[in-house]
């Protein structure tokens, strides 16, 4: 197999003209810096065309002289030592060369050459990526604040950098692990005929089950603890949401006590004046006289119905949604009428999966405020307080996700897979110490060791489309 990168006979010169021994090295390289310069390349194309549209029919064209320089920094940027294309040059280029080095005939000890390989390769490659220094994990703190005269700064460096790398690769290895025994198990288990509908039932759900756990746990977090997720995710869940940012702020206020049903505390102003924008009484947006505000404050402008609130976000969304699937799938299709149907298909599926996401986490507020909450926590003050202090939000958090029902199975192995690790950050911090850094090093070296072990031994042992690229680039 060769790289996935070029058309098929191109790939074939490409790859003839390499020795063997170097072929995984480049192709991890080149699919690395793709990874990590197209989308900042496409980013930078889209803000530069929306500028020049939108300096058109301006009487001063901005100049666009910063373009090139842009475009010319984030070039350069995938060409860094301490990037990401080495380091995914490293990682398998010094895989497959180290293993190499140690020939042998016995299948256990190839077994063995191949982790070990693997293993040292990995824990350098992570190393230099772990080197570069990151403002963001950085921190000046000043040494002897109460002395004057012997008073220093100090920067402090902070590891964390590499933890959504590394919970990939966990994420993997455990699945590795997991589908290994579970196959392994299933095929006793047919052999003699005591497979259950249980276990049948399990094997469908799995991955569901864990897209759901995932999302409740990152939009949990989206909602009370921003700082837990990349500013890139919460940036684009925030898009997708399209909620008034004062909604959330009055419902984090409730979950940390700042605002309290019943109770003068200065809280008022916020969904007042979120009233007075969606033409509703300010009287509403008034703790101390409204409790609970109404959910028509949450529908932001669309009605008292929750059932029509949910009904206009689900089409809303997936309106949103088709603008950006549909022209992605249409350029991985064929430019015929199947190609188009297969396109419009699969981009309308898509679209209905994160519009019933959104629908369900909104409706599932609902559910909780209104239609089923105070019929089962209670009506009172304190009952009120409890659901908007976090039992609403929860509510929302655990429906969502189920709506990666409506994707094929193979779509929710990939879906399962990607959002795992992001919810497993969310239970980690962000950044620690430095001197711990190690222990972070040795997971991710030991989870790719038996990622890569596993995919040389049987290529199906990795799911999803990261399996097929991972067989493809260690190809020799």
């Amino acid at each position: 197999m060769t790289s996935p990168l070029l058309p098929p006979r191109n790939r074939k010169r490409l790859d003839e003209s390499i020795p063997p021994l170097l072929r995984p090295l480049i192709r991890a390289y080149v699919l690395g810096y793709t990874s990590a310069v197209a989308p900042r390349l496409l980013t930078l194309i889209l803000q530069h065309v929306t500028r020049r549209r939108r300096d058109k029919g301006a009487a001063v064209t901005q100049p666009h002289d910063s373009f090139i320089s842009s475009l010319q920094r984030i070039v350069r940027g995938g060409l860094e030592l301490q990037g990401f294309p080495t380091f995914c040059a490293a990682l398998v280029g010094g895989t497959t060369l180290l293993e190499a080095r140690f020939p042998t005939t016995s299948s256990y000890m190839l077994e063995f050459s191949r982790w070990l390989s693997t293993f040292v390769a990995a824990w350098l490659s992570l190393r230099l990526l772990q080197s570069k220094k990151s403002d963001s994990f950085s921190e000046t703190i000043t040494a002897n604040p109460d002395d004057p005269q012997s008073a220093k700064q100090e920067t402090v460096r902070y590891a964390g950098r590499t933890l959504d790398l590394t919970l990939f690769a966990v994420t993997r290895a455990l699945d590795v692990i997991v589908s290994e025994a579970w196959s392994r198990r299933g095929q006793r288990k047919v052999a003699t005929s005591q497979w259950t509908w249980v276990e049948s039932l399990i094997s469908k759900l799995a991955d569901p089950i864990i897209f759901a756990t995932s999302s409740a746990l990152i939009m949990w977090a989206w909602f009370y603890s921003p700082s837990q997720l990349p500013k890139a995710y919460t940036k684009w869940i925030s898009s997708a949401a399209a909620v008034d940012s004062r909604l959330i702020e009055a419902l984090r206020r409730c979950h940390n006590g700042d605002l309290q049903y019943g109770e003068e505390t200065g809280q008022a102003p916020l969904l007042q004046s979120m009233c007075v924008d969606y033409k509703l009484p300010p009287a509403w947006g008034d703790p101390t006289k409204s409790i609970p505000f109404p959910c028509e404050v949450v529908h932001m402008g669309c009605g008292s119905s929750c059932e029509h609130h949910a009904l206009s976000r689900f089409y809303r969304s997936f309106k949103w949604s088709m603008i950006t699937y549909l022209p992605l799938n249409l350029l991985a299709r064929k430019k015929n009428l199947k190609g188009v149907r297969t396109a419009l298909l699969s981009a309308a599926r898509s679209s209905s999966f994160l519009a019933a996401f959104i629908t369900l986490f909104y409706y599932g507020v609902c559910l909780a405020r209104t239609r089923l909450g105070p019929h089962i926590i209670g009506k009172d003050t304190q009952s009120r307080q409890v659901i908007d202090g976090g039992v609403c939000v929860g509510s929302g958090c655990f429906l969502c996700g189920w709506s990666v029902l409506i994707e094929k199975a193979a779509r929710r192995k990939e879906l399962a897979l990607f959002v795992a690790p992001r919810a497993m950050a969310t239970l980690l911090p962000r950044r620690y110490s430095l001197d711990k850094q190690w222990r972070e090093t040795f997971i991710f070296a030991l989870s790719t060791a038996v990622v890569f072990t596993s995919v040389k031994e049987n290529r199906e042992s990795v799911r999803g489309m990261f399996g097929k690229f991972l067989v493809a680039v260690l190809e020799p």
